[in-house]
C-alpha cells in the first residue's frame, strides 16, 4: 500500500539528555502541508517487569509523577542505560533498584510502542518470577517510591475503574492475565 502522507523534512528543535524534539514538515493525503512534532528517545525506551511474589501477589510501586501532577501505581520500570542494552537486563536492574527484589527468571510478555503518533519510545514488558529479596531500595535522588502488593483481580478492577492508567502497567497486567489464562487452558487440556 502506498501512503500519501509523507515527511519532507525533519529539523531538530531541542535536545535533552534523553529526548530529542523535532519539527517535521508533512504533506497530508489531500496535498496540504503541516508541521508536526516528533519526539525521539535516544535510547529507544525502556523495560518493565510484572513482579510476582511467591504468594501470587504482584508488586507495584506508588510514586508522584510531576508530568501528570499526581501519585500513580506502576510496574517497576526504567530506561535502558544504552540503546544496545538487553531490555531483560534493564527490567531486572530496575526491579532490583526500585524494590530490592531480584528475579530468578524473566519471561517476555510484550513489546509496546508508547505513543506511535508522535514518539518512537518502546517498552519491553517481562514477567519476573522467583523473586528473592536481596537488598533495600537503591533509588535515584529524585525517586520516592512506596512498595504495594495486589492480587491480579484487584489490579484488573483498578484498571477497569480507571485508577491505573499508566500504559506499560495496564499492558503488563493484561498480558500477565492472558498468560495465566493460556497456562490454565493448557493445563486443562493435559
Amino acid at each position: 500500500m502506498e501512503h500519501k502522507l509523507r515527511r519532507t523534512d525533519r529539523r531538530l528543535a531541542c535536545q535533552g539528555a534523553v529526548l530529542e524534539f523535532y519539527r517535521d514538515s508533512m504533506i497530508l493525503p489531500d496535498g496540504a502541508e503541516q508541521t508536526w512534532d516528533y519526539v525521539h528517545h535516544k535510547k529507544g525506551g525502556g523495560a518493565c517487569s510484572v513482579p510476582v511474589l511467591p504468594d501470587g501477589s504482584i508488586l507495584l510501586i506508588r510514586q508522584f509523577r510531576p508530568a501528570v501532577d499526581r501519585v500513580t501505581l506502576e510496574l517497576p520500570a526504567g530506561a535502558r542505560d544504552s540503546s544496545g542494552e538487553d531490555p531483560a537486563v534493564t527490567a531486572a536492574r530496575e526491579l532490583e533498584e526500585e524494590t530490592g527484589y531480584r528475579p530468578a527468571s524473566m519471561t517476555k510478555l510484550a513489546h509496546i510502542l508508547t505513543a506511535v503518533a508522535w514518539c518512537n519510545e518502546a517498552t519491553d514488558i517481562y514477567l519476573a518470577e522467583g523473586l528473592e529479596k536481596v537488598s533495600g531500595q537503591h533509588l535515584d535522588e529524585a525517586e520516592e517510591i512506596e512498595l504495594c502488593t495486589f492480587t491480579l483481580e484487584e489490579l484488573c478492577r483498578k484498571i477497569f475503574a480507571g485508577e491505573i492508567q499508566d500504559a506499560k502497567t495496564v499492558a503488563g497486567i493484561m498480558a500477565y492475565r492472558s498468560l495465566l489464562a493460556e497456562r490454565e487452558r493448557e493445563g486443562a487440556a493435559n
